[in-house]
């Protein structure tokens, strides 16, 4: 290995023996890269060639991953870099601590990403992956192989590396200062209507692909040939298919492409706080998408619709693991749906409850009369409210439990037609699951004792029957807004509005 004498042990030694704050450069950890140099007597990394190169082409081509150059000294060792011969001694020893300090961040950086999103979002729940930095660069010294230290580090899901394909491919595209019509937010047009927005939301369908004819600029009327190309654009961004105007579907169509971009770099990001290792047999739900796969040695065997959470009530992110099935379900309702709907309901109309098949139980599980409390006081509050088995308990026929915080699992529901919308965002957090039946007999299928006919009969008692799973299966709530499909760059409505919270906060010029 080719050795060029940028520093020595003593230089780096006596960098360190300056305080931090009298540093000229704000570093990235600096205390952690004085522990990486103590343990190894303050020996420099970076005299060996071969190290120091394949490190500046990993920061070089870093925003192929979507981080930038720049959050890693980018720009400063360039410039040291370019310039080693005729470098001080100071710059030299001052490059060596830099590129150990990007080497430590870059690793972290792309194993358990830029931001902390339990720091963000009260919905993130998935545990933040954790990476010892200092042990990553040592192995790399050891094998004397940079990018292979930090490929390892990288997501390994076929997500992400689409996202990775669409980023390069949109990078090639004219994406800056591209003069798109924007159009303004207003109230509803429905078919046939006239409105002055018109001619705008024609040339935007144009410009997007999705309006083909001509475009007359005097037309204020929202006639078939557009509907149709706004149906288009809906179904694409899996927005409800109604051919009406709204302000989500006119958000959606104002979304430049510089904004599709950002959306892309904050997908990636996503990418990297969800877990490194996701299981070999797993059921992974993308919140924005309606849709739960499930995957098993990493081939996608079976898919279901979903329904999740509204803008109001989040489905939560978070991982956990199958722990067992209840047929005819009882469905006991959570504080937060008892204290919004449940209560005020009763306070509204005396009937609510019977209306909807609703029990109170109190902490003994004995039944309570509602006619003996006391629905102006905080006594409401003390029970238990349950809706038993049948054929109106929304939780339907059966109900996947993966125990965890929030109380969330997946469930079937009576209410089959939602599963006919584009737009399924209509739970209170729970996802519901088109043929969930079908699902559960899956998770069920190593034991022999639960065929079909032994599910019939238990479906067909109506009484509530537990069974365990004994299959290791993993769920993974996740939210991505952006992928690849057949080669081409798919973008889905951010139900939840995360994404441009994100990019403000990640973008290089925050």
């Amino acid at each position: 290995m080719e050795v060029t004498q940028l520093t020595d042990a003593g230089n780096i030694d006596d960098f360190f023996e300056v305080s931090p704050e009298k540093q000229e450069i704000e570093f990235y950890d600096l205390q952690k890269v004085g522990e990486f140099y103590k343990e190894r007597n303050f020996e420099p990394v970076w005299n060996h060639k071969e190290l120091r190169d394949d490190l500046y082409r990993n920061i070089e081509n870093i925003e192929e991953e979507g981080l930038f150059f720049e959050d890693y000294h980018g720009e400063k060792i360039q410039a040291l870099y370019n310039s080693l011969d005729t470098n001080t001694e100071e710059e030299n020893n001052q490059l060596e601590i830099l590129l150990t300090d990007a080497f430590l961040r870059l690793s972290e950086d792309l194993a358990t990403g830029k931001l902390n999103p339990k720091e963000i979002y009260e919905i993130w729940g998935s545990p933040l992956n954790e990476i010892n930095s200092i042990e990553i660069l040592n192995s790399a010294i050891s094998e004397r192989d940079i990018s292979k230290a930090l490929n390892s580090q990288k997501p390994d899901h076929i997500v992400y590396k689409g996202l990775k394909k669409a980023l390069a491919e949109y990078k090639r595209t004219d994406w800056r200062n591209i003069e798109e019509t924007r159009i303004s937010e207003g109230k509803l047009i429905r078919p046939g209507e006239d409105d002055e927005r018109i001619p705008a939301i024609t040339k935007r369908l144009s410009e997007l692909g999705y309006y083909s004819q001509r475009i007359d600029s005097l037309n204020f009327n929202y006639n078939k040939d557009i509907q149709e190309a706004l149906k288009d654009f809906q179904k694409a961004h899996d927005l409800q298919v109604d051919g009406l105007l709204g302000n989500t579907t006119v958000k959606n169509l104002n979304y430049t492409k510089e904004d599709r971009l950002h959306q892309i770099l904050v997908n990636l990001e996503r990418w990297r706080w969800h877990p490194g290792d996701l299981g070999e047999h797993y059921i992974i739900i993308n919140i924005p998408n309606y849709q739960l796969s499930v995957v098993k040695n990493g081939d996608t065997i079976r898919t279901h619709k979903t329904v999740v959470g509204t803008r109001h009530r989040k489905t939560p992110v978070f991982s956990d693991e199958i722990d067992y099935i209840i047929y005819n379900p009882t469905w006991t309702i959570p504080p937060t749906i008892r204290k919004r709907d449940v209560i005020p309901g009763v306070l509204r109309d005396k009937e609510y409850l019977s209306k909807k098949n609703i029990e109170i139980f109190d902490r003994n599980g004995d039944m309570v009369d509602p006619s003996t409390i006391d629905w102006n006081s905080n006594e409401p509050k003390l029970y238990t409210y349950r809706q038993p088995a049948g054929v109106t308990n929304p939780l339907g026929t059966v109900k996947i439990i993966y125990p965890n915080k929030y109380m969330i699992y997946l469930h079937d529901t009576p209410s089959k037609n939602l599963f006919k919308n584009n737009a399924r965002a209509q739970s209170s957090g729970c996802v519901r699951v088109e043929d969930a039946q079908s699902l559960a007999k899956y998770l069920l299928n190593d034991q022999e004792i639960y065929d079909d006919e032994k599910i019939e009969e238990i479906l067909h008692s109506g009484e509530t029957t537990e069974i365990s799973v004994k299959q290791r299966v993993r769920v993974h709530h996740f939210y991505w807004t952006a992928y690849q499909k057949k080669d081409t760059t798919k973008f889905i409505d951010d139900i939840y509005d995360l994404d441009q919270e994100l990019w403000a906060l990640l973008s290089p010029e925050t």
